[in-house]
Parts: structure tokens; C-alpha cells; sequence
């Protein structure tokens, strides 16, 4: 879908950051329903959900900390602020965006219900959606963004 086709939600994007928070708030909470696989099956899915879990708490955080003054929790870049290319920028366009749907996978498996694993996918096909209303955006603001999107994956370090 053409990022120019979503809807702004609001002058900074801000109606896209609160159905975020409602997503995060619905995946958590699928998570109070309990495992539904033990033995096996379980063991696999708490050391899959704990890497996935921490691989996505590390791509956010390095995607939070090389932002730095530029992070906003709105999908309209800041006026006067920069366009990232290095550190987790590097592997991917939207690596804070990528972490959430790497941990909320992991937590997902972690905690073995299909629900919160739904739940994250659909956290996955938010978070494409919103970046393309994004990029819209940093297209607009970064005259070497476009060249940047077509060198850099998505979400996901060499998968997307």
C-alpha cells in the first residue's frame, strides 16, 4: 500500500502512536489467558520467546539510543532534526519498530498463547503500515531518503 494513502491520524501522526499503545496494552493482556503447550513444545517456545525477546529489546534500544535527539514517539519527523543512517539505521529503517515485533513475538512464545502471538503479528502489520505513513513523511524532510530506503530493510535485519 502507498504510504501516501494512509491517513495522517492526526498533525504528527499522533492517532498512529495511540492504536500502538492499545495494541501493546491487548498484547499483554493475552498473556494473562496462560500456556496452552506444555513439555517439549513449551520448553522450544520459552528459549525461542527469550532470544526473540532479547534480540528485539537490543535492535530497539540501539535504534532508541542512536535517534538521540531526533526520537520522537510520533511518526512526523521533528523540525531541524536529522535523518539516522548508522548503528541499528544501518540494518533496518524502522529498528525500534522492528525490536517491538521481535519482543512481542518472543513474548508471545514465552508465554505460549496464540493469542498474544496473533496479537503480535498483528503489532507486525501495524508497524508496516505506520512506517509507510512514515516514509511518506521522511521523504518529504530528507532529500537522500529515498536513496536510503532503497539500500535498507524495513523492520527486520535481513529478513524485511
Amino acid at each position: 500500500m502507498d504510504g501516501r494513502r494512509l491517513p495522517d491520524l492526526g498533525p504528527r501522526g499522533e492517532g498512529w502512536f495511540a492504536v500502538q499503545v492499545i495494541l501493546f496494552a491487548a498484547i499483554a493482556a493475552a498473556g494473562t489467558l496462560g500456556p496452552v503447550v506444555g513439555g517439549a513444545a513449551r520448553l522450544v517456545g520459552v528459549v525461542l520467546g527469550g532470544l526473540l525477546i532479547l534480540s528485539g529489546g537490543v535492535l530497539s534500544l540501539h535504534g532508541l539510543l542512536d535517534l538521540r535527539e531526533n526520537l520522537t514517539p510520533f511518526p512526523k519527523p521533528m523540525d531541524g532534526a536529522r535523518l539516522v543512517e548508522t548503528g541499528a539505521y544501518r540494518l533496518v529503517r524502522h529498528p525500534i519498530y522492528g525490536g517491538l515485533v521481535l519482543g512481542a513475538c518472543g513474548w508471545g512464545l514465552l508465554i505460549a498463547s496464540p493469542l498474544a502471538v496473533l496479537g503480535a503479528l498483528t503489532l507486525a502489520a501495524f508497524f508496516n503500515l505506520k512506517s509507510r505513513r512514515e516514509e511518506v513523511w521522511l521523504a518529504e524532510a530528507y532529500a537522500g531518503y529515498p536513496e536510503y530506503r532503497s539500500r535498507t530493510r524495513r523492520l527486520i535485519p535481513w529478513i524485511y
